[in-house]
């Protein structure tokens, strides 16, 4: 059975039985983009985005940083900065900071080391990043250029390891381990700020009777016949929270975002001054998390390595030195996974080039995958 409501819409949404799913109708769109849904920096892979993406956002905090790291994939003998964050590794070229990558931690199917061939090292060993983004494979290989060191790789595996323990600050989830012996599992980061008892889940005809847990992170919800049913929705994938008719009377109304599936989540709480209650406190946290949210990714280097990162300031606010141009960039060709691109297309004369090639696909051009982009100064980190 899952957890959504069919609360009554003035807006005419549809509402399901017992075990459907309600999603947010197009009249919804007047309450803006849900925080979740505009965070893309964990969930995508880009490649020589403008500056400015390469700015860290609210909550995004710096981890690692490398002014010595080779994209062997890529740009195999160009020296680049490697910079390590709780939600992606970002690359750029030091002569050409418009040259660049951003490899969101939730796209990163498999992190390892391997032995490659590098212009500036000869046979080393490298981080191998293998991800998924849009139906495609990317891998990415960055070679340290100091010799013995070995940084980049800690650095990386430590961090993706910490952010694949960390979803539930994420992650809208249904029917989890959320309690031990009647009581929250707490997060390391999560503070217990009010419990609520008599909350009616209004999934079903007779509704569900539980308990509302409210952290400073994310809503819990869980019946009180049965702890395994129950809801953890973060404030990150909170969209709206409000106050509405249903027809089991005023209701209190939680959306989720559409990355965590667009769910209508419909309470009944007694007496009505709590349900406006827990409304108002919700709203705040709620407004209080958007202006610095937590993502709940910690990862320490231990005493013996805290002492090798860099001390010196972090600047947030890469120097711009000016925006790409709005069409897309062919550079993302090199990093197909090998095998991983589909099978080869037929070959074809290049008047261009005088040789025969493989069919370029629809929208690529010879001028695009062999763009040399201008030199600019890179951002400060």
């Amino acid at each position: 059975m899952a957890i959504i409501s069919a609360v009554a819409s003035s807006t005419h949404r549809t509402t399901t039985s017992t075990s459907a799913v309600s999603t947010r109708s197009p009249q919804e769109d007047k309450f803006g983009p849900r925080m979740g849904d505009s965070i893309w920096e964990d969930k995508e892979v880009r490649f020589d985005v403008p500056l400015s993406q390469l700015k860290l956002r609210a909550g995004e905090k710096l981890i690692d940083r490398l002014d010595a790291v080779e994209d062997t994939k890529g740009n195999d003998g160009v020296r680049g900065r490697l910079v390590v964050t709780n939600l992606r590794v970002m690359w750029h070229s030091l002569t050409s900071a418009r040259i660049n990558l951003s490899i969101g931690f939730n796209c990163v199917l498999n992190v390892t080391t391997r032995n490659v061939n590098s212009k500036q090292r000869g046979m080393t060993e490298a981080l191998y990043l293998l991800t998924k983004w849009n139906s495609s494979r990317f891998e990415f290989i960055f070679t340290n250029l100091v010799l013995g060191n070995r940084r980049h790789c800690t650095s990386v595996m430590g961090v993706h390891k910490a952010y694949g323990s960390s979803r539930l600050y994420r992650e809208l989830r249904l029917r989890g381990a959320l309690l031990q012996d009647g009581r929250l599992r707490v997060l390391p980061l999560e503070q217990v700020y009010r419990t609520v008892h008599g909350v009616w889940n209004l999934s079903s005809e007779q509704g569900n009777l539980g308990t509302f847990i409210i952290t400073n992170v994310r809503l819990v919800w869980f019946a009180e016949m049965n702890e395994s049913f129950n809801i953890s929705l973060p404030y990150l994938q909170m969209g709206s929270v409000r106050v509405r008719e249903s027809r089991f009377g005023r209701a209190l109304v939680v959306e989720s975002g559409e990355r965590a599936g667009g769910y209508v989540l419909g309470f009944r709480i007694d007496p009505p001054e709590q349900l406006l209650a827990v409304h108002k406190e919700l709203v705040a946290l709620q407004q209080v998390y958007g202006s610095c949210p937590i993502f709940g990714v910690e990862y320490s280097w231990g005493e013996q390595a805290s002492s090798s990162v860099e001390p010196a300031p972090v600047s947030e606010d890469p120097e711009e030195i000016g925006e790409l141009n709005n069409d897309m960039s062919n550079a993302f060709v090199a990093y197909f996974a090998d095998g991983r691109a589909g099978s080869d297309r037929e070959p074809v004369y290049s008047a261009e080039l005088g040789l025969a090639v493989e069919r370029l696909k629809e929208g690529f051009s010879l001028q695009g995958l062999w763009e040399v982009i201008p030199a600019a100064a890179g951002p400060s980190y």
